[in-house]
C-alpha cells in the first residue's frame, strides 16, 4: 500500500484516497468531487490514461499531452453543487496551484461532471481565473 500523502490534499494516504481510482482496474469514484480529486492526482502523476478514461466521450480529446514543465503543488476545493452518490450531475469549483519555470501560478476552474453508464465522468470546465505570480 502506498503510504505517501495523496496529492489531492485530503490528508489521507494516496493508496486509501485517489490511488484506488487510478489504473485500468481502479474503482469508480462515488462522487464528482472524488473524481475531480483523482483527476488532479492524475495530473500530478502524469497519468494521461486516467484523464482520458474519466472524460465524457462527447468532449474527450483524441489525445492529451501534459506540459512536462508544470509541477502541480496543491488543490483547494471551493464549491460543490450536486455530484453526490445518488446525483446524475454535479459541479465542482477548485483552484489548482502549480509551478512552471520557478514561478507559482494558480488555475481556478468550475468543472461539470455527469454519470455515464453509472460512472462519474468529467464533461467540461470553465476557467474562472489563471494567474502567475
Amino acid at each position: 500500500m502506498d503510504t505517501r500523502r495523496c496529492p489531492c490534499g485530503s490528508l489521507e494516504d494516496v493508496g486509501a484516497c485517489c490511488g484506488r481510482y487510478l489504473g485500468d482496474d481502479g474503482a469508480a469514484p462515488p462522487t464528482a468531487e472524488a473524481l475531480m480529486r483523482s483527476r488532479y492526482t492524475a495530473f500530478v502523476r502524469g497519468d494521461v490514461d486516467h484523464l482520458l478514461r474519466t472524460w465524457h466521450p462527447d468532449t474527450r480529446p483524441a489525445t492529451l499531452e501534459l506540459d512536462p514543465g508544470v509541477r502541480w503543488t496543491g488543490l483547494e476545493v471551493l464549491e460543490r453543487v450536486g455530484g453526490g452518490p445518488f446525483d446524475a450531475e454535479g459541479v465542482v469549483e477548485f483552484r489548482a496551484h502549480h509551478e512552471r519555470g520557478g514561478r507559482a501560478g494558480v488555475q481556478q476552474e468550475r468543472s461539470r461532471f455527469l454519470r455515464d453508464a453509472g460512472r462519474w465522468v468529467y464533461v467540461d470546465g470553465v476557467v474562472a481565473g489563471s494567474r502567475r505570480r
